[in-house]
């Protein structure tokens, strides 16, 4: 709604070409013209009238950066649940995740994307893929970057990027390093052409969020809602489900076995006060799946039991959960295999 001035001395005058009138509007006086035309003049600034105009911002905020720089971690903060699994070790992203944050005035769609790498086989090849994907619809790039990772490496990857794109330089973990560090970084970025702002964040420790969601909103775009206000992102539920289980092979396993392994949800039925789930754990080995099982079963019955406790706390229900480990040799540079994973 646009609340028009009262006072007198905002009001201009205006030739008297037609007939003219006062009328009250929300409690304001407002000379009001009819031309011929039928187009009606409020006798107002039309500065003061736009200046009051409430606008939607929309649009896509993509994040970029290399593997472990807290991508995951900063969409989670941004959003304010977790929708991103995160892990202490590199390249646990996969997908492009969506998360929306929605207010009255606006709706930003950002997006978690795989760590930027050069592709050893064809998971990797997909995952790069998700990040492409992200640099052909964003309105706003965020280049992440860990404030003690080589800020020459982290220029030359950005650079190549060849952005089209507004970009935020985001320097996370900010309070791994002195003042001093964090001043050179935003020194040296600040100059290069791709990057129109420079902010220093903790992601973790939710430090400067709230001043690059401020930033943010300057450059989004205006426009129109992509998605209902309610939705929080567009994958569906099975997606998560499948990210909590792979998350907790992450913290359980060291090694090869994160990287060798995946998880598929076959089975997602919801009861009367239970959600009954099957999912298979993929690795590529028989003797990768004799790690995952344990002995006597141990550890995927610890898979399970932390993998519960957490969907059970995301889907706000009770759940059943059984898991399978199962071998698929060379899954990952299989495109069958890779399609029918989700890949």
């Amino acid at each position: 709604m646009i609340e028009l001035p009262s006072a007198a001395a905002d009001m201009s005058p205006i030739p008297q070409l037609c007939e003219c009138s006062t009328s009250q509007y929300e409690g304001a006086k407002v000379s009001v013209c009819i031309l011929s035309s039928k187009q009606i003049l409020f006798q107002l600034p039309l500065q003061k009238i736009l200046q009051q105009v409430t606008v939607m911002k929309v649009g896509f905020v993509n994040i970029f950066g290399r593997p472990n720089a807290g991508k995951s971690t900063l969409l989670n903060a941004l959003i304010g649940e977790k929708l991103a699994i995160v892990s202490p070790k590199v390249q646990t992203t996969r997908h492009r995740i969506k998360g929306f944050l929605n207010s009255e005035n606006y709706q930003v769609i950002f997006s978690d994307t795989p760590g930027i790498i050069e592709p050893k086989y064809k998971l990797h090849e997909k995952m790069m893929q998700a990040v492409k994907s992200g640099l052909e619809d964003a309105d706003i790039a965020l280049l992440l970057v860990d404030a003690k990772d080589d800020a020459a490496e982290a220029d030359k990857i950005f650079a190549a990027l060849q952005l089209k794109v507004p970009a935020i330089m985001v320097l996370n973990k900010m309070d791994t390093v002195g003042k001093g560090n964090i001043e050179s970084l935003i020194d040296f970025f600040k100059t290069k052409p791709y990057v129109r702002k420079v902010i220093a964040i903790s992601a973790l420790r939710n430090q400067n969020i709230d001043l690059l969601l401020e930033n943010i909103l300057e450059l989004l775009p205006e426009g129109e809602p992509f998605y209902d206000e309610d939705d929080l992102t567009d994958l569906p539920v099975k997606f998560f489900v499948g990210e909590i289980i792979r998350e907790k092979i992450f913290e359980l396993f060291e090694d090869e076995i994160p990287y060798h392994t995946t998880v598929s949800v076959n089975e997602f039925k919801e009861k009367t006060g239970l959600i009954k789930i099957s999912a298979d754990i993929i690795v590529h080995r028989e003797s990768q799946k004799a790690i995952i099982v344990g002995g006597k079963g141990k550890m995927i019955k610890q898979i399970g039991m932390t993998a519960r406790q957490e969907i059970e706390k995301f889907l706000n229900s009770k759940i059943f959960l059984e898991l399978f480990v199962k071998v698929r040799p060379k899954w990952r540079d299989n495109d069958v295999h890779l399609k029918e994973y989700g890949y």
